[in-house]
């Protein structure tokens, strides 16, 4: 995975992650708020996630499963990603896509960010593989149809939770459009939007800068056509 999107379906008693995540394509939203819950623990869901060949988040008690993401989706991930890693050689920073598992202790959330960049020393959960990182200084999220809403909404709020996160960005894979939110020394947040190509997204707090134009490079926002 780099992107994924998290198909909203509750594990239930009985049945598997695999039958869950393909039930997941077949039927909508509302159905799947049908279903019984199954609520795990946080050590179930880490337990189960070591075995799993595909990746889940964790919210409050809830597994979620993830599914793949579309090509424009994917291309800026891979954008951010390199820009980050090249501006980060010979320093103490890090930047990571889709692998990096992130913990938010305080809002009961495991999850996947598109991109998370940090500076200094990684903190941890557990020194076992595979690990989640508690200190992430940047997250990145690339808005699809699917996730935008919680993205948005649930998901920041529970960021904002990490005393370590300085910035969270928000990426358009549908159109040319950059928010960033920035946390304040009051604790407060401050909000740019971008939408021209000549724009930069500057994070100080990692000394990085990502011009627009380097973001959406080589981005389709229309699908690209299905082969026979």
């Amino acid at each position: 995975r780099t992107k994924t999107d998290f198909d909203p379906i509750r594990l239930r008693p009985g049945v598997n992650a695999t039958v869950a995540k393909e039930r997941g394509k077949r039927f909508n939203d509302c159905a799947m708020s049908a279903l019984p819950k199954r609520f795990f623990t946080p050590e179930e869901y880490l337990a189960l996630e070591a075995k799993a060949t595909y990746k889940s988040q964790y919210i409050d008690g809830e597994i979620y499963a993830m599914a793949g993401a579309q090509p424009a989706h994917l291309d800026i991930v891979w954008n951010i990603g390199g820009m980050l890693h090249a501006q980060f050689r010979g320093r103490p920073c890090r930047a990571a896509i889709g692998d990096q598992r992130v913990r938010v202790k305080a809002g009961e959330l495991y999850s996947y960010p598109d991109v998370v960049a940090f500076c200094g020393a990684a903190r941890y959960e557990t020194a076992e593989s595979p690990f989640s990182l508690l200190n992430p200084q940047v997250i990145f999220e690339v808005l699809s149809p699917s996730t935008e809403s919680f993205d948005r909404g649930e998901k920041f709020a529970r960021y904002r939770l990490l005393d370590s996160l300085t910035d969270y960005v928000l990426v358009s894979s549908g159109r040319m459009r950059v928010e960033h939110y920035a946390r304040q020394a009051g604790g407060g947040w401050t909000f740019h939007a971008y939408d021209q190509p000549a724009d930069r997204l500057t994070l100080a707090s990692v000394s990085a800068d990502l011009p627009l134009a380097e973001i959406y490079d080589k981005v389709e926002f229309t699908l690209p056509e299905i082969g026979q």
